[in-house]
């Protein structure tokens, strides 16, 4: 993926592409396999990339068309953002339910790959809270899906990764909150050990809960970190008004690796050193608890001339400990620091979508640096780790995953290929699905 595909910089929109209207005027005679709907492109893995092909720019359509502030009822195009979405909702004291680490990303984006937030254990998916879809089907067909309506259809575009047809609304339920403000704790722990003895009852007593690792720790500090559990502040929390541009952003990308194994270590001993050892409560507006990387545009050209690559994954929690401190360890062994090593639990709410990545157990996000050769035997033993212990690897984050691979952790890919609108596929779907076809 380039660079600007991953910086959050929305005014770089795809070369090849057509907008909505121009699709929808070809729709009954369009050759197979030649598009793929394109939101702003933060995906890490080659699942909106359609390299041969043609992007449909679902941006161009980003209108809200309808909110009821006493439901928190919204009906938006397929190309609102969550950061559109939230203005709307907030003067209203409404909030997404589910959030990922960006508000850049669109609806549609956020149905496509059914993402998760702080708050899995407590609220599921992005798709739970979908109420029905507009789909356009490359035949010509406008299909409204849910639960009730197309159902089949309406879960497999629930983490479809865009290759059921464009989306063109989406009705979505939000969330009532005294205040979009964050009251944050932070708890720190020693080592896994204390991490995996207090992860039930966080999770049970916060909305969110996530904690950050020093991935770089060894021996009986080996997974040491911190908690930052959070729920939404009163209604007397206020603060001035959110700034809506960037604050900062890298003007190049450095010809050297600067997040490298020696400046990690001291940063992770600085982050470690920074909370107190007893928990510690603050208030954090909504945009820095949310989505701190969204401050700073550009932002994958820290990672040097390679760019960023991650690998996240998802377990069964029986033996969870085990399992994270194997792939901790494993990362550390093979020379990689990650930039950002994030574990949280996953909760039973059951998803909604078809190939939802998010299931019960523990998932843990690596980010690292790439290192070309290096990075991909990491890439593939840590794959390994992950699928002897009976998990799973997030396709959303990919570039190299093995057919093998996404066959064992998404067993059910068969009846998205079923359902598959034939006009539509991604790099990915050609290098896993349709490779295990032939």
């Amino acid at each position: 993926m380039n660079a600007f595909e991953r910086s959050g910089r929305i005014e770089d929109r795809p070369r090849r592409a057509v907008s909505p209207d121009d699709y929808e005027d070809q729709v009954g005679s369009i050759e197979p396999m030649a598009y793929l709907p394109f939101g702003n492109g933060l995906s890490y893995g080659d699942c909106c990339r359609n390299n041969g092909g043609t992007l449909i720019d679902s941006a161009m359509h980003n209108r809200i068309l309808a909110f009821d502030p006493g439901t928190g009822l919204i009906c938006c195009e397929g190309g609102v953002t969550l950061h559109d979405i939230l203005l709307r909702a907030i003067p209203h004291r409404f909030f997404l339910p589910v959030t990922p680490g960006t508000a850049f990303a669109t609806v549609a984006g956020a149905v496509a790959t059914d993402v998760y937030g702080k708050n899995h254990h407590a609220r599921g998916t992005f798709g739970n809270h979908v109420q029905r879809l507009t789909l356009l089907r490359s035949n010509g067909e406008r299909l409204v899906c849910s639960v009730n309506e197309n159902a089949e259809l309406f879960a497999a575009t629930i983490g479809g990764m865009g290759l059921t047809g464009l989306i063109l609304t989406v009705d979505l339920r939000l969330m009532k909150v005294p205040s979009p403000h964050v009251q944050q704790h932070a708890i720190r722990f020693g080592n896994l050990d204390e991490y995996f003895a207090l992860a039930e009852r966080i999770d049970e007593e916060h909305e969110y809960s996530v904690a950050w690792i020093d991935q770089l720790a060894t021996g009986r500090r080996m997974g040491r970190g911190v908690f930052l559990a959070g729920d939404h502040a009163d209604g007397s929390c206020e603060f001035p008004d959110i700034p809506k541009r960037l604050r900062f952003s890298l003007p190049f990308s450095l010809p050297f690796n600067p997040l490298n194994t020696i400046t990690l270590r001291a940063l992770n001993e600085c982050r470690f050193r920074r909370e107190r050892p007893a928990e510690t409560v603050s208030t954090m507006k909504w945009t820095s608890y949310f989505y701190p990387q969204d401050a700073i545009g550009d932002w994958n050209r820290l990672y040097g001339p390679r760019g960023p690559c991650q690998h996240q994954s998802v377990y069964p929690i029986e033996n969870a400990p085990e399992i994270t401190a194997r792939l901790l360890e494993t990362a550390r062994r093979a020379g990689h620091a990650s930039v950002q090593t994030v574990l949280r639990r996953f909760g039973d709410i059951v998803p909604r979508g078809l190939l939802s990545f998010a299931r019960p157990g523990f998932a843990l996000t690596l980010d690292f640096a790439d290192q070309g050769d290096a990075t991909a035997k990491l890439l593939d033993a840590l794959d390994r780790i992950v699928m002897d212990a009976g998990g799973s690897v997030n396709p959303c984050n990919d570039t190299r995953m093995s057919p093998e691979i996404f066959e064992a952790s998404f067993p059910s890919w068969e009846r998205l290929e079923k359902l598959r609108d034939p006009a539509m596929v991604s790099d990915f779907w050609r290098r896993t699905a349709l490779a295990l076809k032939r």
